[in-house]
């Protein structure tokens, strides 16, 4: 499965999880997106984001520079309810 990279460096809270979240929904289940952000703000904001939404926060680190690096996978849709 391919990985989209979202780069949100230099923008503030909440802004990197609002773009990180319209990306995700344009992808398809089990995706992986990483995102590299700068604001500190954003340990906790990604990882309470994934928390409320069921997507997983497959890894976080804290790289050079400043720059924080966040691989999330999207979560598993349900299945659409067969018709009867």
């Amino acid at each position: 499965m391919s990985e989209t990279i979202l780069d949100v460096q230099g923008l503030s809270c909440p802004l990197p999880v609002l773009k990180a979240n319209k990306v995700l929904r344009g992808l398809p289940s089990g995706a992986r997106l990483t995102v590299f952000a700068t604001d500190p703000a954003s340990v906790s904001d990604f990882a309470a984001f994934c928390r409320e939404t069921g997507h997983a926060l497959v890894s976080q680190a804290a790289e050079a520079g400043g720059v924080y690096r966040f691989v999330i996978r999207k979560r598993e849709e349900a299945a659409p309810a067969a018709k009867s």
